[in-house]
């Protein structure tokens, strides 16, 4: 293991987002030593309000595009490390217009690579274990880190691709970065287009949930929390050039989880519809976070998937004024695709 990097002043790039803004926070209260500016381009999945409440000499937001090279010579200056979860990330919407995610995705992180490469300061990509494609339901392997590429959808594939830059400007340029590849998130801030805010909200809502196909794909479910401690290990005490995959152990089918949602919020476990499936659906995902665990000796501390969930439940049913705002559009354009 190298030595540890002890960076003082971090940009994170989509800290407006679920996962980034939870990272954002964490940061805030465990590494009060470390300052954070925040690039978000704000678009619909970016929300102030997720970073609301944090002191304003430690947390400064900057709005504004990844791709925009003149904004990141002006703000890259001065930092010591870019942590990077900037991304169009919902299958669907890349089902239906790829284009943005081309852009976001891929064209973003060649921009961010070119301002490491010129500034020189340490770079931490956030990835998705769906560049992976997917595994049997039955089989017995999980992903790991050199395994092959193999995306199935628009926004896997740019995922994939953006990995691949990051990787080509390590070796060429001798650029420090390092990537994660995550298993799906769960927990606050989380927008209602996906699946678990989704169903939670429908029921708050009086909507009957509504499940692809039968049900039977599986993800592999990691707290938010347990994410970003992961990240931060990644980023301070990882190799240059690594690729660590986390996850946290939590395999579950869609039917499972949304059985266990209902459960949770007293409602029958039969009480959702069938919708049909979406195009090319990943039949399950699954990683194996070794690598993390025995080289940076990081473990998961949200065991407890319903645990975790009802914590979940309780803050979506505590900040309705949060999410309500965009359950309307949300849910008119789910209908719009019969979905």
């Amino acid at each position: 293991m190298s030595s540890a990097f002890e960076p003082h002043n971090i940009i994170v790039t989509g800290g407006c987002g679920f996962i980034g803004s939870n990272f954002v926070r964490w940061v805030a209260q465990n590494h009060p030593e470390v300052h954070v500016t925040v690039l978000d381009k704000l678009t619909y999945a970016g929300n102030p309000e997720n970073i609301a409440g944090l002191p304003e000499s430690q947390v400064e937001l900057v709005v504004g595009d990844i791709c925009d090279a003149d904004l990141l010579d002006r703000i890259v200056p001065g930092h010591d490390a870019i942590v990077h979860y900037a991304a169009e990330s919902h299958n669907d919407n890349s089902i239906r217009d790829p284009e943005p995610f081309v852009q976001t995705n891929v064209v973003g992180t060649y921009r961010l690579l070119e301002a490491v490469r010129k500034y020189g300061i340490r770079y931490h990509h956030v990835s998705t274990d769906e560049v992976y494609g997917d595994l049997a339901l039955d089989e017995p392997r999980r992903f790991r880190p050199d395994d092959p590429y193999k995306p199935s959808s628009p926004y896997s594939s740019t995922k994939a691709s953006s990995d691949l830059l990051v990787r080509a400007w390590a070796r060429t340029y001798g650029i420090h970065a390092t990537i994660s590849n995550c298993s799906n998130n769960y927990g606050p801030y989380q927008h209602v287009e996906k699946f678990i805010p989704r169903q939670v909200t429908n029921i708050l809502c009086g909507i009957r949930p509504k499940l692809y196909g039968t049900g039977e794909n599986v993800r592999d479910w990691i707290h938010t929390e347990d994410h970003s401690r992961a990240v931060w290990d990644i980023l301070t005490k990882g190799r240059i050039g690594e690729t660590y995959l986390i996850g946290a152990n939590g395999e579950k089918s869609n039917i499972e989880v949304l059985r266990e949602i209902l459960s949770l919020m007293g409602q029958p476990e039969d009480a959702f519809d069938w919708v049909r499936d979406r195009p090319g659906h990943d039949r399950r995902y699954a990683i194996d976070p070794t690598k993390l665990e025995e080289e940076l000796g990081w473990r998961p501390i949200h065991t407890d998937f319903a645990e975790g969930l009802q914590q979940t439940i309780k803050w979506y049913e505590d900040h309705e004024g949060w999410w309500r705002p965009a359950k309307e559009a949300t849910e008119r354009k789910y209908a719009e695709q019969g979905q």
